[in-house]
């Protein structure tokens, strides 16, 4: 039997360690290597060329969506299932609109993820029924421009609209219009609400 191989990539060990006795429990799976972190996951791709890496959304160096672009620019025959306890919905599509197969949640079932490691091995995609209700009932918002994204790091950190101006070189009257660009993307009512927001989707890194 050829078996799917298998690179996993996490940074918390327990993670991977009990994902290793998980996968090669089945018959038809067999880990050929562990990643710790987005870069080390490209490498050991581009090196093993696995059937299936199992990718984290939140790792050091590089994140899940960012390593899954590369990983599919690099070797698109290897299909991609994010794994993740995200309860929000923007990060895991993404990381699908960046060329990932599946998508499953860390509470789901082993079940659940093994059976997706299968459909994606032929082709399909796999995203599992909590995943979809998560994506049907708090949808992402729309993509921030990078600016956007600075003056939402700000504002985030409590900078005042003279902070931000002076942070980014541009009129306060220039912020408050990016700022009000931005509590329409997200469906904010005001800037405390846009930041609560920020927070709940982890739209940052902070």
């Amino acid at each position: 039997m050829n078996k799917i191989s298998i690179l996993i990539a996490d940074d918390h060990v327990m993670v991977r360690s009990g994902l290793v006795s998980l996968i090669e429990s089945q018959d038809d799976f067999r880990v050929v290597g562990e990643a710790e972190d987005g870069i080390e996951a490209i490498a050991l791709t581009k090196r093993l060329h696995p059937d299936v890496v199992i990718m984290d959304l939140m790792m050091p160096k590089k994140n899940g969506i960012e390593a899954t672009r590369e990983i599919r620019a690099l070797s698109p025959e290897t299909k991609i299932v994010i794994l993740t306890s995200f309860s929000t919905s923007d990060g895991i599509v993404h990381a699908l609109k960046a060329g990932a197969a599946g998508a499953i949640l860390k509470s789901d079932d082993f079940s659940t993820l093994a059976a997706a490691i299968r459909t994606v091995s032929t082709g399909d995609r796999a995203i599992s029924p909590d995943i979809q209700k998560l994506i049907d009932e708090d949808p992402p918002v729309p993509d921030l421009t990078a600016r956007q994204e600075e003056i939402l790091d700000a504002i985030v950190r409590g900078q005042t609209y003279t902070d931000i101006a002076l942070r980014c070189n541009i009129s306060e009257a220039t912020v408050k219009e990016h700022i009000a660009l931005i509590c329409n993307k997200l469906g904010a009512a005001n800037r405390s609400e846009a930041i609560a927001i920020a927070l709940r989707k982890h739209l940052l890194k902070i």
